[in-house]
């Protein structure tokens, strides 16, 4: 029999004497690491407890301390009175901001009056061959029935006005993301720098960047444009540099040793590999201009968005329907045109493609010529359909028999006010109760649950921020109906994926329909709330629900169908239930998914709630809008600022962070 002799690790010995000695100092030092990390939360959970107990003894109750608050209305003041009194005269405003503001409207003009010239047909008809090319003939026949449904809406100038703002606007996100992303993607520095960039700007609500392009280029196009760009750029960069960092290390060796310079390696074979990252970048780049081109009606974008602001503000649901449904087929055409062009990426290319496009523009122009001759290009009036009328009908019969009065459900009006005065009522009011310490404490315990001390730090640091701006008390307010919100969203939302996780039928029929709720805009969300609501904090929350609803159902599904089946196989195969497989193998198992779906949901809901300012949310959204409608810079600026805050405090506190296994750094 043979006798193998392992050697002995570095640092360690087989026999004793100082070997020994090195070893036990590590086990016992791996072993202190391991047992810390074994009871990390019911340390912090001491931890806590403790310092809660000391806060009482030594701070006492009570809201925000006004010693520690900042007025900066005065500072912010003199500021916007400056930048307002030198707009004309500065050189800063002369030779750089003015010129980009020209820009940016004769460009917005420029498309709006292509776009009159081709006329409806001419327009509807190159709308339906793009599509026809990309996508086939019944996405060619969906893109012709809606370009068509917003003219019988009454609505295609206001779409035209819309869809020259977002030409402008995703080109300018696109090629501004697209920089940013190649820098990210070709140098390890910017991308790190780029990194926690787009990291705050994604959790931002759509509401903080219309307040300081509107201290720099007023009310109008070029600040709504330009608010646009800012929103929908971080997508594009974000995949750019994904795609770019992500080319397979084989072919860029392959060019390399074919002598091809960093430039042809750039052009020949890092883009080339990132297409389909580089398409997703635009389609959802498209998809969050649209989103923020509506939000931007509220400084001066025009078109669709500005007819549902102005119905929204008088409560007309039926003129904001008619306003807001050319929104979702915009929405919901581009969304498709886009993703079936991401899809094609990668196949074999159509020998007829380029006589496929010369026909395409060959007929568009015939089209347009035609309805240019005839003098038909506005949509004629004789083939518009009022919807206002009978919608409105119907939102009256609704508050007549549906408010109030319904026999043992009782009416929407009700379940809205039960809702305020049973849930929303005392959550906010036990937050505005709780210690204003005793709040940071329990936001920094949380961050520190799932992430590192860096992430608690930075939630700690955003949350007290609010404090010292002022606005302790409505940023409270706007986090009950968030807590509210997000509790309803991931009851519902976690249910539904789970359900359709398991059950194939039901995932099939719900696809389609969180397609559509997907590519809607924010701003749409608050048309059927205010129908079945009225307004106030509830609809608010109604709102931001449905709007995040199909983000936790999607995450939740594919996190539960994305469990090792043979983790499934086992647990079957010792006799556990379908409940007993859910709740001890899935469930564990789809644990990050989960907790993606939390955080998410968190992000998507602060965005509404934020917008439901505008039907009676009250708290940070109405300032923020009282601000910008008033010209008040000062509170909106404020309040904006205080979203961005709160957005940051709430990432960080739901989205888990890799942390390092202490474990293995200390074995």
């Amino acid at each position: 029999m043979t006798v193998t002799v392992s050697p002995a690790p570095p640092g360690r010995t087989s026999t004793g004497g100082a070997g020994t000695g090195t070893a036990g100092s590590g086990t016992a030092g791996s072993g202190a690491l391991r047992a810390l990390t074994a009871h990390r939360g019911r340390l912090i959970g001491v931890g806590t407890a403790l310092a809660l107990v000391l806060g009482g003894v030594f701070l006492g109750g009570g809201s925000w301390p006004g010693a520690l608050a900042v007025d900066v209305s005065g500072p912010l003041g003199h500021s916007s009175d400056w930048i307002i009194d030198n707009r004309d005269s500065h050189p800063l405003f002369l030779y750089f901001f003015g010129h980009v503001s020209n820009i940016v409207v004769v460009s917005v003009r420029a498309v709006y009056l292509l776009l009159l010239a081709a006329g409806w047909a001419g327009v509807t008809a190159g709308v339906g061959l793009v599509a026809w090319r990309v996508a086939g003939v019944r996405l060619a026949l969906a893109s012709v029935a809606a370009f068509a449904a917003c003219g019988l809406l009454g609505m295609w100038v206001p779409t035209m006005q819309t869809l020259a703002l977002m030409v402008v606007a995703v080109a300018a996100s696109v090629l501004l993301g697209g920089l940013l992303g190649l820098a990210a993607g070709l140098s390890d520095r910017m991308h790190r720098l780029l990194r926690p960039v787009l990291d705050t700007m994604q959790v931002l609500p759509a509401f903080a960047y219309l307040l300081p392009v509107v201290l720099v280029f007023g009310i109008g196009v070029p600040a709504a444009v330009l608010a646009t760009v800012v929103y929908a750029a971080p997508p594009m960069a974000r995949l750019t540099a994904l795609g770019l960092r992500g080319a397979d290390p084989g072919v860029m060796e392959a060019a390399e040793s074919l002598g091809a310079t960093g430039r042809q390696r750039l052009l020949t074979a890092r883009l080339p590999l990132a297409r389909k990252e580089l398409l997703l970048g635009i389609n959802q780049s498209i998809m969050m201009a649209l989103g923020m081109a509506v939000i931007a009606s509220v400084i001066g974008a025009g078109g669709l968005g500005d007819r549902v602001y102005q119905a929204l503000a008088s409560v007309d649901v039926g003129a904001a329907l008619a306003a807001g449904t050319p929104v979702v087929l915009l929405a919901v055409v581009l969304d498709r045109v886009t993703a079936a062009a991401g899809r094609r990426i990668g196949t074999a290319p159509d020998p007829r493609a380029k006589l496929g496009r010369v026909v395409a523009l060959v007929v568009t122009a015939a089209v347009a010529l035609a309805g240019h001759v005839s003098g038909r290009l506005s949509w004629p009036a004789a083939w518009t359909v009022d919807v206002a009328g009978p919608v409105n009908t119907a939102v009256d019969w609704m508050t007549g028999h549906l408010y109030s009065g319904v026999p043992v459900v009782g009416g929407t009006a009700d379940w809205a006010g039960r809702f305020t005065t049973w849930v929303l009522n005392p959550l906010r009011d036990g937050l505005q109760w709780l210690p204003w310490w005793a709040v940071l404490l329990g936001v920094g315990a949380l961050a520190l649950l799932i992430g590192t001390w860096r992430t608690a730090a930075t939630a700690v640091l955003a949350m007290a921020a609010i404090g010292v701006l002022g606005v302790w008390g409505p940023a409270l307010d706007t986090l009950s109906q968030v807590l509210a919100a997000v509790s309803v969203t991931l009851l519902l939302g976690v249910t539904l994926g789970i359900a359709a996780a398991r059950r194939d039928r039901l995932g099939r029929a719900l696809r389609p329909v969180l397609d559509v709720f997907q590519t809607l805009p924010q701003f749409v969300y608050l048309i059927p709330v205010v129908a079945l609501f009225g307004v106030g904090r509830a609809p608010a929350v109604a709102a931001a629900v449905v709007y995040a609803l199909p983000a936790v159902v999607r995450i939740t599904a594919q996190g539960v169908r994305a469990v090792d089946p043979a983790a499934l196989e086992s647990a079957r195969s010792l006799g556990a239930t379908g409940r007993q497989q859910l709740f001890h193998v899935q469930l564990p198992l789809a644990r990050p998914a989960l907790l993606l779906a939390v955080n998410q949901g968190v992000v998507l809901v602060l965005a509404v709630v934020v917008i439901g300012g505008l039907v009676g949310g009250g708290a940070l959204g109405y300032d923020a809008v009282f601000g910008l409608a008033r010209g008040d810079l000062a509170t909106g600026l404020v309040a904006g600022a205080a979203m961005v805050c709160l957005g940051l405090t709430l990432d960080r506190v739901t989205q888990p962070t890799e942390r390092r296994d202490l474990t293995a750094k200390g074995a």
